[in-house]
């Protein structure tokens, strides 16, 4: 396994050939471009979500190219802060194509999840994504090895199966 830069994750999340799957497992994440629109949400004041509009541009390319962006969250219930935030950002990344769907915690009790959290690309190349406690990020590392994607791959359908559309999730 090797250490990517934030260029060489751009890149992987712009240019993949069919298929995106992504894993999130935390309650909380604390992303250096997210936090001042999670202040702006905690402290009531309005957010037109203009900043993720070239994410939702890249998405819809994907989707109108025929690729699928799958995003699982597992989440404890009640919502942490950061996921309810998540949680009132998510429809302009669906409307885009993005397939984000939510997993109560309590319904994967007995499926076996990788340490981190990670992309699939393409069923070829895993990205784990390494947090700190606060959740910062620390660390993106890529794996080849087919066991890394096997176990990434069988752990995102085994989740998938109890993942709920985020069009019909509701916050507990």
């Amino acid at each position: 396994m090797a250490s990517i830069t934030d260029d060489e994750f751009d890149d992987l999340l712009r240019n993949f050939v069919d298929s995106s799957v992504h894993l999130e497992t935390r309650d909380a994440y604390g992303t250096a471009i997210e936090l001042p629109y999670m202040a702006k949400w905690a402290a009531g004041e309005h957010d037109d979500l203009s900043w993720l509009n070239d994410w939702c541009t890249t998405l819809k390319g994907h989707t109108n190219a025929g690729k699928t962006v799958r995003r699982a969250r597992i989440v404890s219930e009640p919502l942490s802060d950061y996921q309810r935030w998540s949680y009132s950002i998510a429809q302009p990344m669906v409307d885009a194509g993005e397939d984000i769907r939510w997993v109560p915690r309590r319904a994967v009790s007995s499926v076996a999840i990788p340490g981190n959290d990670f992309y699939l690309f393409d069923n070829q190349l895993v990205v784990f994504l390494s947090y700190a406690g606060n959740g910062l990020g620390v660390e993106k590392v890529i794996s080849t090895d087919q066991h890394d994607i096997q176990l990434c791959r069988t752990a995102f359908e085994d989740v998938w199966k109890y993942a709920i559309p985020h069009r019909d999730y509701q916050p507990v």
